[in-house]
């Protein structure tokens, strides 16, 4: 009950502040005033006429506002205004700013809230969940599975069937897979977003071994080569929780919807191969997108017009390449194994572990996100595929001689020196094995110059001394620069006690 008397009597009939009105009355101040001003404004004085009551004074001040019909008022298109929240950044006020303009006596804020969630809330479940355009996309595997007839033998496969809905719209994508395995499964995501001609801004999956490795609540470990795809298109993947099919209940029941209207249509076909299934359910998928809605008007196809379309992330220039990683261990060979053959990375990297990267043509390494290795992929096992690069220095200079390019340089010290290094070369089961005796008296040329160690080789290939070693001590003692003595074998004499003779053997 307002305390109207009370308030007028205090003020006017006793000359009380406002403030001190509105403490003994229970009231707030600008209530005190508000009755003042609507006093004032009836023509009313202290003492008040002894006939006006309580509800007379009440009805005086207070008078009712003038009944509208609802036609003056304007009733919303609440489906309209459903749809309309939908878009990003809309919201309720705004479109109540948006229908007073047009219906001035139209309802209040307040009243325009009521009956827009009374009416929301006669929708289904799935429905009354808010979804901004473009924002998400649920994925999931649908329970049932479709049969492919093999025309040669007629063994019967089951296929599985990849489904994927937009939250705004509805908008259906589906298609059979071989497996629920992670090849399939990403393939099966570049497809629908080609399908829908752009890309969400977030991807709602269930927590299958393919898309996350370890499930968590609050920090899920998803698979690298699916976060991989998020990155080349650009979104964000979000797991819904464990046991929670809230969290995803768009794929939900857009599995149901799938699995009734075109698996179950399905159900009598017979497909004799996976590209003849997958027109089946394109053709059946169309259908599905194109039903009316049952309590909203439009179908799945129109919203998506209306709502995800504009409002999709463009796709690439290029498709998602699909890529497998593996970590692995740099070797001390500064190799690591891809599938049995060897790939170098730089030598730095030794006993360090890398992400490797691996398509269908190339291999790349990574070491804390920067690519530091990019080979072509190889089948051929048990062999190495090395940069020169990513040799040490020492390697990568040994790497370089051969017993042919051993041989033309020592040519040109001289025939001498390329007779010496030949044949220390070949006097070993493995060239490799020479090759450091063979630079090491390569180097002796730099040290006491070419026409000495031409020298020393023709001295040593007539000592019949075929080593570093010796070379080096002829040049050291200075032996290639004297002449060397002619050494002639004495003959056996022809007479002697310990010489039988020919006569002897007859």
């Amino acid at each position: 009950m307002r305390k109207i008397k009370d308030v007028l009597r205090l003020c006017w009939g006793q000359g009380l502040s406002k403030r001190k009105a509105a403490g003994s009355c229970g009231v707030s101040r600008p209530t005190v005033a508000d009755y003042l001003r609507r006093a004032e404004a009836a023509g009313l004085s202290w003492p008040l006429p002894a006939a006006l009551d309580d509800g007379a004074l009440a009805r005086l001040l207070f008078p009712p506002v003038p009944a509208v019909p609802a036609a003056a008022r304007g009733v919303p298109d609440w489906s309209a205004v459903h749809r309309e929240l939908k878009r990003p950044g809309v919201t309720l006020q705004l479109l109540w700013h948006e229908y007073r303009q047009t219906h001035p006596q139209g309802y209040q804020y307040t009243r325009f809230c009521q009956h827009y969630r009374t009416w929301r809330g006669k929708l289904d479940l799935v429905m009354r969940q808010g979804h901004r355009a473009g924002e998400k996309l649920f994925v999931d595997y649908a329970g049932m599975r479709a049969q492919v007839i093999n025309p040669a033998t007629g063994e019967v496969r089951e296929a599985e069937v990849f489904v994927a809905v937009l939250g705004a719209s509805n908008y259906t994508y589906a298609e059979a897979t071989w497996t629920q395995g992670l090849e399939d499964w990403v393939g099966a995501h570049g497809r629908c977003f080609t399908y829908f001609g752009g890309v969400p801004a977030v991807v709602v999956p269930d927590n299958l071994r393919a898309g996350v490795s370890k499930a968590h609540r609050y920090e899920p470990d998803i698979n690298p080569t699916y976060q991989d795809l998020a990155a080349h298109y650009g979104v964000a993947i979000v797991p819904a929780r464990v046991r929670h099919p809230r969290d995803k209940a768009k794929a939900e029941v857009g599995v149901q919807v799938v699995e009734r209207w075109i698996l179950a249509a399905l159900r009598q076909r017979q497909c004799f191969s996976l590209a003849e299934l997958n027109r089946a359910i394109r053709a059946l998928l169309e259908t599905l997108n194109n039903r009316p809605f049952k309590k909203l008007p439009g179908t799945r196809r129109t919203l998506f017009e209306q709502l995800d379309k504009p409002a999709l992330r463009p796709l690439p220039v290029a498709p998602y390449v699909y890529a497998e990683w593996k970590q692995a261990r740099v070797h001390i060979d500064y190799h690591v194994e891809v599938h049995g053959h060897y790939y170098s990375v730089p030598h730095a990297l030794i006993k360090k572990q890398v992400d490797v990267r691996i398509t269908r043509h190339t291999i790349e390494c990574f070491h804390r996100g920067q690519r530091i290795a990019s080979h072509r992929r190889s089948d051929h096992p048990a062999r190495h595929t090395t940069v020169p690069a990513h040799l040490p220095e020492a390697h990568r200079q040994a790497g370089e001689w051969s017993p042919q390019r051993l041989g033309r340089w020592a040519a040109q010290v001289g025939p001498a020196t390329e007779t010496l290094v030949r044949r220390i070369l070949s006097a070993r089961k493995h060239p490799q094995q020479a090759y450091r005796s063979c630079l090491g008296i390569l180097r002796l040329g730099k040290r006491y110059g070419d026409d000495r160690l031409e020298a020393a080789c023709q001295r040593a290939l007539t000592l019949g001394s075929h080593s570093y070693k010796s070379l080096e001590s002829i040049l050291r003692h200075g032996l290639d620069r004297q002449p060397l003595a002619e050494q002639t074998e004495a003959g056996l004499p022809e007479d002697h006690d310990n010489i039988r003779g020919p006569a002897y053997y007859h």
